[in-house]
């Protein structure tokens, strides 16, 4: 095709490159440098892997363990550098965490907290990735309307399993074992002025 430009695929260096106030990754040869999350984001993103590590990052007689639990994990799959909010591993396929800066194995679960200025991303290019790369389940957090949905992947396709809202207590894919009271997610309303 005549007159077409090419485009140069972002490499790890641009990432690199990129300033510590932001969060970079690499999508789909494309460099996307996201602000750090908003208090309200990461209060949310604290809460869900709180709850989780409490839960499952060990076992005993009152938790059912069997994961690692980590926050902003980077991911390099494939071609494309991610980093959700919150990430987990089965132990059966991770059976010890590497002491490195990334890994290379696609999590199991993966818990993305949605703001106004990611949602796009989340939805439209980290959902297929997180397909290709057969991440079992994944959870959009959105801590301003108080929604957590939960993504079962399907063949190839996400299903919503179902939406929780408000202060709903849920069992959800894949941590079903134990109750989560989702209102301890969200920041309380600041009062009227």
């Amino acid at each position: 095709m005549a007159g077409a430009v090419q485009r140069k695929s972002a490499t790890y260096e641009d990432l690199l490159a990129v300033p510590d106030h932001q969060v970079a990754e690499i999508l789909d040869g494309e460099l996307f440098a996201s602000p750090r999350p908003a208090l309200r984001h990461s209060h949310a993103a604290s809460a869900v892997g709180g709850d989780l590590l409490t839960q499952f990052h060990h076992s005993g007689s009152d938790r059912p363990g069997g994961w690692w639990i980590l926050d902003e994990p980077e991911l390099h799959l494939g071609g494309d550098v991610l980093v959700p909010d919150v990430a987990g591993w089965r132990r059966t396929r991770l059976a010890v965490m590497p002491d490195a800066a990334w890994l290379d194995l696609a999590p199991d679960w993966v818990c993305e907290v949605i703001s106004p200025s990611t949602e796009s991303i989340d939805r439209g290019r980290k959902l297929p990735i997180y397909a290709r790369e057969r991440v079992g389940h994944v959870w959009l957090v959105n801590p301003a309307a108080k929604t957590h949905e939960v993504y079962r992947l399907s063949e190839s396709n996400w299903v919503l399993i179902h939406t929780y809202v408000n202060d709903d207590v849920v069992r959800a894919e894949p941590f079903d074992q134990v109750a989560l009271e989702i209102g301890r997610w969200w920041l309380p309303e600041a009062p009227a002025a």
